[in-house]
């Protein structure tokens, strides 16, 4: 399986270079500093819990088309990129490639289908705590490396079968969803509440729940985001907002967001497409999402990557 990694971050650079270190067939599209460690010093993923991985040589590049057709593009850009990259993917899609996009969200897969068609694409969702820590290194957060994904008809297809038998052999914990679209609105409804409290309130998951006006903040933002998912046809259970708080208080008080980590480094913010993301569909729906709105207001003097002031 010949398989391309556009953006080698913390969520590409950790699945593909787990995939990589396997055996397979992966070439990475990187670039800056980036591109210049990973050519010259390899990938190095690091983590407490699974050992460090390095993979050297690397197959790395930044000019995709120089790739050929491979069999699956895992799609790993930040979301203000999706459209112009996937254009410029275009000429290497070729009739049987899949296209896997790993990003945050629910509006991802409607950008990308509407450049690669229905055909391409695979929906996924990544569970993973990751961020480059210094060029061509990639730091784990946790333990979990879980990636699930599916054809959007819900069928078992060949190739969902040999990239879940690629993924499994790498060590990562994949699986097949059969209803790939709440697969996506239930990683969603999670995220939305911890990027929207972590990023707003600069903070971590622990400090949120311990609280009872933020807790109830989270829960609400989550509420929100179900019932927007409800109203669009998503097959979300009425009470998978609560689901998700007694998921959330089993998890560890550091708990923390990628929004917030790039808040805090003075990186542009997802928050259009997370907290934003939900408002729009609500609009769309009919359906009220006032918190949500405060979120994406309260972030919205960062969202361009302006650093906080003291």
């Amino acid at each position: 399986m010949k398989i391309l990694v556009m953006g080698a971050g913390g969520v590409g650079g950790l699945y593909g270079g787990r995939l990589a270190h396997a055996g397979h067939d992966l070439t990475f599209v990187a670039r800056g500093a980036h591109l210049a460690a990973m050519r010259e010093h390899g990938l190095l993923i690091e983590s407490e819990v699974h050992g460090n991985v390095l993979v050297k040589p690397v197959k790395v590049t930044d000019d995709p088309l120089t790739a050929g057709t491979p069999d699956v593009i895992l799609f790993a850009v930040k979301l203000w990129d999706t459209e112009a990259v996937a254009k410029q993917l275009k000429p290497i899609v070729g009739p049987n490639t899949a296209v896997l996009s790993l990003q945050n969200g629910v509006v991802k897969d409607d950008i990308l289908r509407g450049v690669f068609g229905e055909q391409a694409l695979m929906g996924g969702v990544a569970y993973v705590g990751t961020h480059i820590a210094c060029p061509g290194v990639i730091h784990q957060v946790g333990t979990m490396q879980r990636l699930v994904f599916g054809e959007y008809d819900g069928q078992r297809s060949a190739r969902a079968e040999a990239l879940l038998a690629a993924l499994l052999k790498a060590g990562i914990q994949a699986e097949l969803s059969g209803d790939i679209r709440r697969t996506l609105w239930e990683k969603y409804t999670f995220l939305v509440g911890l990027s929207g409290t972590t990023a707003a309130m600069r903070t971590t998951l622990g400090p949120v729940r311990e609280n009872p006006q933020t807790r109830a903040f989270l829960f609400d933002l989550m509420k929100e985001t179900v019932a927007v998912g409800r109203a669009l046809g998503v097959n979300l259970p009425v009470d998978y907002a609560e689901d998700r708080m007694k998921f959330a208080d089993g998890l560890p008080a550091t708990m923390d967001s990628s929004l917030h980590h790039d808040l805090k480094h003075g990186n542009k913010l997802e928050v259009q497409w997370l907290a934003g993301g939900v408002v729009q569909l609500g609009k769309k729906a009919g359906v009220a999402t006032p918190c949500n709105r405060a979120v994406w207001d309260i972030l919205a003097l960062q969202a361009q990557g302006r650093t906080l002031q003291p």
